[in-house]
């Protein structure tokens, strides 16, 4: 049986989380006993196997770790680059964001907070130039649309008619 760590809190389930740094998480509710905790694991051997696999590759594979000079120069270029195309979609969609800020989020491209203001990483800055204008104009449209509802892609699909092959190019 594979080696894990156990997360307990007032759920109904058990779940398996294999993360980016190949630990295995068992979540499990609070009154779970440790004999079905453990059998759930061993039942789940093979899936478990796959996915550390995967994740191991994924980590072998993944570039290095980008330095504070590699940081700052991205941040720098989305500085430059960012805000004349918020600028320019803003204008053509008819919206006004409150601001635009640059992070060094690494989970997310953009976000728009509830008063309008929004976010980019500076990460955005090393996709191909079809896929931060995809960011922009999502992180725009959602100014009006607050949700990811059949509304918001309508909307999407209004200004970037080609948004769905845009979005290929981030992954």
């Amino acid at each position: 049986m594979s080696a894990y760590e156990l997360i307990r809190s007032r759920r109904r389930t058990l779940a398996l989380e294999i993360t980016r740094d190949c630990r295995v998480l068992v979540r499990a509710p609070l009154r779970a006993s440790k004999t079905r905790i453990d059998e759930f694991v061993a039942a789940h051997e093979d899936w478990i196997a796959l996915h550390l696999e995967r994740q191991r590759r994924r980590a072998a594979e993944a570039p290095p770790p980008p330095t504070q000079t590699d940081i700052a120069a991205l941040k720098a270029r989305a500085k430059e680059v960012l805000p004349p195309k918020v600028a320019y979609w803003a204008g053509v969609m008819g919206v006004r964001p409150t601001g635009v800020k640059i992070t060094t989020a690494q989970k997310r491209y953009g976000s728009c907070s509830g008063k309008n203001s929004l976010c980019f990483s500076c990460f955005l800055m090393r996709q191909p130039e079809a896929a931060i204008d995809l960011v922009v104009v999502h992180e725009l449209c959602h100014i009006r649309e607050k949700n990811h509802g059949p509304a918001f892609y309508a909307l999407l699909a209004q200004y970037l008619p080609d948004y769905k092959e845009r979005k290929k190019l981030l992954k």
